[in-house]
This record gives structure tokens, C-alpha cells and sequence, in this order.
């Protein structure tokens, strides 16, 4: 069965000419939801256990308006690393034009070595909403009212 995926044009650049060897986004698969996004850096950037890292991807892109690009962390690295988005998912907004970093956190006992097009995170191309907050007196009632943070219960 033949499904139609939509698609947008997002203008890519690469910042500095030196890091030209290292793949653009791409998607590992014809079924893939984001795009793997790798690191540019000269030779490694080690991420210490429990520090942070800002990971620089040499790439800046222009999102057409009413889209975000959000930065997610890779599942095999979560699992076997302990390495995260810290900020996850990260935000990419249509009017920033900056290059892309993603800020790693390494939840692991170990130092975490990144290399030269090492694949870090992913991306995922979201369209947005403009909400329009309209001040109220009341709100409807819910099943869930205000209960939250565990409410349910853990079975």
C-alpha cells in the first residue's frame, strides 16, 4: 500500500567548508520519523559521566514559518550510553538561523567519546500552532479535574 507522506523544502548550510565530509541530515530508512544528525567536530569532544556537552553540527538551516524542528535524543545511544537531549526535545524555531548544537548529557559512569560524524541525535521536522490564550473565569470540568503527578496509580 502506497501512503502519501507530505513534504516540505528546509534550505540546509554548512558553516565552515572543513567538516564538508560529514553527511547532511539524512534518514536511515524509508520508514524513519527523524533525521540522523551528526557531530562536527575536529577530532573527538569527550563527554564526562554525569557532565553536559554541547555538541556543534556545522549545519544551519532555514524552517519555513508555521514548522519547529525538534532535536530528540537516539534510542541506541540512551540504551547502551546513558546519553540524552537534555533539553528534550529541543526546539529549533523557523526565525532562528544559528548553527544547530545539541546539548548531551552523559547520565553514564562512564566518559562518552564522540567522533567526527558520529551520529548524536535526531531530528524531527513538526508543524506548529499559534495559540490564541482567551482569559477565563472558569474552566469545563473533566474526569481528571486536577489530578496529576501519578494519579492514577502505578497498575
Amino acid at each position: 500500500m502506497n501512503v502519501l507522506i507530505e513534504k516540505i523544502d528546509i534550505k540546509i548550510q554548512r558553516i565552515e567548508e572543513i567538516f564538508n565530509d560529514i553527511p547532511l541530515p539524512e534518514y536511515a530508512t524509508q520508514g524513519s520519523s527523524g533525521l540522523d544528525l551528526r557531530a562536527a567536530v575536529e577530532n573527538v569532544l569527550i563527554i564526562s559521566a554525569g557532565k553536559v556537552g554541547l555538541v556543534p553540527t556545522n549545519i544551519r538551516v532555514e524552517i519555513p514559518e508555521g514548522f519547529e524542528i525538534q532535536v530528540r535524543p537516539r534510542s541506541g545511544l540512551a540504551a547502551k550510553n546513558g546519553i540524552g537531549v537534555l533539553n528534550s526535545p529541543g526546539t529549533i524555531d523557523s526565525d532562528y538561523r544559528g548553527e544547530i548544537k545539541v546539548i548531551l548529557f552523559n547520565f553514564g559512569s562512564e566518559d562518552f567519546i564522540i567522533k567526527r560524524g558520529d551520529r548524536i541525535a535526531q531530528i524531527i521536522v513538526a508543524k506548529t500552532f499559534r495559540a490564541n490564550f482567551i482569559e477565563a473565569k472558569g474552566l469545563n470540568d473533566s474526569k481528571r479535574n486536577d489530578g496529576g503527578f501519578g494519579h492514577t496509580g502505578s497498575k
